[in-house]
């Protein structure tokens, strides 16, 4: 294969994930209504919330002076505790859940609490921070308290 055939594929192949990853979420939920909590004045929970918006969800975000007890209400474990949590029907999302994620797992309906980015990982959803990435995991967290990887980035 030349060079030529070659940057063709690779453009192809790139484009078509970034029109997926655009598209998509867009499509599949449109409308899909989302309440969000958080510490009051954070910023990174309106630039998830944005890119929530972009993703075709109808979020709506409220601060919290007591977001620490809502989340242990929730089921939330300190352990699995992120930025933010947001309520999707019955499902948690705990922190930076990239928005294809919360598509993906609203499509197959698991039996579980929810998903989870403990902390606040560079360069997940919201914590966008120029080339900068930490290594992190999306966490499914179910019903009995445990968890186990949903979907890693590196």
């Amino acid at each position: 294969m030349n060079s030529n055939q070659s940057t063709r594929r690779q453009f192809i192949a790139t484009a078509g994930g970034v029109a997926m990853l655009f598209l998509l979420p867009r499509f599949a939920q449109a409308g899909t209504v989302v309440k969000a909590y958080r510490n009051p004045g954070c910023g990174c929970c309106e630039k998830w919330a944005i890119l929530m918006k972009a993703a075709g969800f109808s979020i709506t975000m409220e601060d919290d002076d007591n977001l620490a007890a809502r989340k242990i209400a929730l089921g939330v474990s300190e352990q699995l505790s992120g930025c933010h949590t947001a309520l999707i029907d019955s499902y948690v999302f705990e922190g930076h859940v990239p928005p294809a994620d919360i598509v993906q797992f609203l499509s197959e309906k698991p039996d579980a609490l929810g998903l989870s980015v403990p902390g606040m990982p560079v360069g997940s959803s919201g914590m966008e921070a120029g080339d900068q990435k930490d290594a992190y995991d999306v966490l499914l967290m179910k019903k009995d308290g445990s968890s186990s990887v949903y979907k890693s980035y590196s």
